[in-house]
């Protein structure tokens, strides 16, 4: 079952996804529930960055998958950079890649709408 919450586009929201998934993913393995709270956090603060809209947080978990969306109404594909060392930001896809078993982006161009999501397997019992 797909669980969702909208939240404002507020920087105060990035704390409020993280918890959220955080209490969803509670009987989660802690180092899964721990990365996937980080790429959500990611997503948000991206939301929030580059939108100015508020952002819906989607999780769907199976017994095998964890399925997170971060959608907004902001335009423009999201994009993995490659920072300097010393750049500030810039590394929150680039992360998402990294933790993720897969991820992409949904765009649902009649609503102007996108999805950011992706997926993390759960360990075998």
């Amino acid at each position: 079952m797909k669980e969702t919450r909208c939240f404002p586009n507020s920087p105060s929201s990035v704390t409020q996804a993280r918890r959220y998934v955080q209490e969803l993913l509670a009987a989660t393995p802690r180092d899964v529930a721990d990365a996937v709270a980080v790429m959500t956090s990611e997503l948000a603060t991206n939301s929030i960055r580059h939108t100015a809209s508020e952002f819906e947080v989607g999780i769907d978990r199976t017994s095998r998958t964890i399925r997170v969306e971060v959608t907004d109404r902001g335009s423009g594909a999201p994009t993995v950079f490659s920072p300097d060392p010393t750049a500030t930001s810039g590394r929150g896809l680039h992360i998402v890649e990294q933790l993720s078993d897969d991820w992409g982006v949904t765009a649902v161009t009649d609503r102007n709408t996108k999805t950011v999501w992706f997926t993390v397997s759960l360990p075998s019992r």
